[in-house]
This record gives C-alpha cells, sequence and structure tokens, in this order.
C-alpha cells in the first residue's frame, strides 16, 4: 500500500483524510502553513507526523504520495517541488492556473517518472463511464449539444480568495473547472472555437461568464457559470435521438437518459456520491501500478487549455503570474 503526505488543511483536505480513515489507509504525514492547524489535523485523524515545514515532509523517503490541498495558486510551485523530491502527486482541482504551468508540471513529472493526477471528480465517478458506454450503444444518437452551469452564491467577501484576483478567485478557475471537464468529457474533441463574455467583480475577478464552444464535428457547448448566483448543478448532453440529464454533475451517481422519439426514460445509476473521493484515491494507486487506463489526464489537459484560452481572450492574468 501506497503511504500518502497531505499539503494543506483546509475543507477538502479534511475530506480526504476521512475519506483515508473510511477506506482503512493511514496518513503518515501533514504539513501546514499554520503548524497548529496540522497539529489539530492530525490529532482529529491520527496522522502519524506532523512536518514543520512542506520541505521537510518532502525529504521523508518514506512517503509515495502527496496530496496538493492548498490555494490552487499554490499548486504550480507545490507540485514542481515535489516532483523533484521524487514524490507522486494527486493535486485538487484546478491543477494549475494556465496551460504553460501544466505541461510543465507534466514533462518534469515524465523526467522523473512520477505519476501526477488531479483530483477532478467528474473524471473517477463511476456514472460517466456507463455513460459513455450508453452512448456509444447509440442511447442518444449522434451527440450535438451539451449544456452545462454551475453557480455558488458564497456571500460576497472581497478578502476571501474566491473572490481575490492574487489568490486565483473567481467563478472561470475555482467552479468553473467542474462544467469544463464536464463538457470535455462529452465531446469527442477539443473545440477549436470558443466564444465567452464576462463580468468582472472589483477585485478584478470574474463573476459570471458565458461561453459557447464548437470543435470540427459540429458538436456544441453552452456554459453559465455564476459566483454571486445559485443555479442547479445541471448539465445536459443532447443528441438526434435523446438526451442526458445530470443534476449535481461533479459527484453524480445517477442520470437519466430521454428517448425523443418515444419520451421513455432510462434511469442510469452508477457508483456513491459518498465515494467520490475514495475513487480519486483508488484510481492513483492503481495509475502508479500501472494498472489503469483512463482518460483523466486528457480531460485535465483539454480543460486546462480551454480554461487558458479563455482567459487570454478576457486580457486576465493573475499578479503572480
Amino acid at each position: 500500500m501506497s503511504t500518502w503526505g497531505i499539503l494543506g488543511c483546509g475543507t477538502i483536505a479534511n475530506e480526504m483524510a476521512a475519506t483515508f480513515q473510511k477506506m482503512g489507509h493511514e496518513i503518515y504525514g501533514v504539513a501546514n502553513r499554520t503548524p497548529e492547524k496540522a497539529e489539530k489535523f492530525a490529532d482529529k485523524y491520527g496522522v502519524k507526523h506532523v512536518f514543520e515545514t512542506y520541505e521537510e515532509m518532502l525529504a521523508d523517503e518514506n512517503i509515495d504520495i502527496i496530496y496538493v490541498a492548498t490555494p490552487h495558486s499554490m499548486h504550480y510551485e507545490n507540485m514542481k517541488q515535489a516532483v523533484n523530491a521524487g514524490k507522486h502527486i494527486l493535486c485538487e482541482k484546478a491543477i494549475t492556473v494556465n496551460v504553460a504551468q501544466l505541461e510543465e508540471v507534466l514533462e518534469l513529472a515524465e523526467e522523473k517518472g512520477v505519476v501526477v493526477r488531479e483530483a477532478m471528480t467528474i473524471s473517477h465517478m463511476p456514472l460517466y463511464k456507463k455513460l459513455k458506454e450508453r452512448i456509444k450503444e447509440g442511447a442518444i444518437g449522434n451527440t450535438k449539444m451539451v449544456q452545462v452551469n454551475f453557480g455558488s452564491n458564497k456571500g460576497y467577501d472581497s478578502t476571501q480568495r474566491f473572490f481575490a484576483l492574487e489568490a486565483a478567485g473567481g467563478a472561470l478557475l475555482d467552479i468553473g473547472v467542474y462544467a469544463k471537464a464536464f463538457a470535455r468529457t462529452f465531446l469527442s474533441e477539443m473545440p477549436n472555437t470558443i466564444l465567452t463574455t464576462v463580468e468582472y467583480l472589483e477585485t478584478g475577478a470574474d463573476e459570471q461568464s458565458g461561453i459557447i464552444m464548437k470543435n470540427t464535428k459540429g458538436e456544441m457547448v453552452v456554459m453559465c457559470l455564476t459566483l454571486r448566483a445559485k443555479q442547479p448543478k445541471r448539465g445536459v448532453v443532447t443528441g438526434d435521438k435523446g438526451y442526458i440529464e445530470v443534476y449535481e454533475y461533479p459527484r453524480a451517481c445517477k442520470a437519466t437518459i430521454t428517448n425523443t422519439a418515444t419520451g421513455e426514460v432510462e434511469t442510469v445509476e452508477a457508483g456513491k456520491t459518498e465515494d467520490a473521493l475514495k475513487y480519486e484515491v483508488e484510481a492513483m494507486e492503481a495509475a502508479i501500478e500501472g494498472n489503469l487506463e483512463d482518460d483523466c489526464q486528457i480531460i485535465t489537459k483539454d480543460t486546462m487549455r480551454i480554461l487558458t484560452s479563455i482567459k487570454t481572450q478576457w486580457g486576465m492574468k493573475y499578479p503572480f503570474e
């Protein structure tokens, strides 16, 4: 069994630690910018070692995999350090803030012979594999259109990282990665046309946007993202014979397929919402062992290419880029 270290002690790190406990996995070590938080985290989840610095944790030869759960503005530097230390990485979304950062990390990982994967739930939920199989079987005919929404209303505070440009805040990177990953999952190829418009917060981060994409096969995407207006997390994949509807799509375990000729509705179920992070851990360990073939890396790379293209159109750069 692989030995894990966790970097960061925020909400998602706590959720992952609880997942490790449920799986019977021991957490070898934890590091955090605030050592006191790391101590409390270790006490709560029975972590064996608390490291005063990230560098100290990376120097420990007993650790095989680093789970990076820091703010996404820090992922690039954190991952480069871990790869150079010979550690495999499971990194929270968004894995980087632009495609150049991602390509550099992946190239370095290949040189060092380590695995780097994004902890993107959509790439790991069993439902999506099953839905793609049904599409391949002709359940909706030829795919024509993907519609996908994601809207949060966290309560505006310009000092919070969700809204701060210097922390890579904004809808595009924080919640938009889910929508883009969902869309790319059902496209047969990467979009070659992207049209978009955006409304900014006074901090300079993006508050909401409308995005339209199309690829050379004529498959289209219509996407709506909002950071201060709640929307249903709803994805629809439409073909010339039917359509798929998925609610709460980031961790979905259920979808419906409607045959537009007959009106017949098929319910498709696979996996469990509460096991979303467990699937990520299992896939990571299988990838290291060489026992995994999936499209996670393709989705990650193309999602970051789309995100970078949109940011370029907007002329939006984070201060640290």
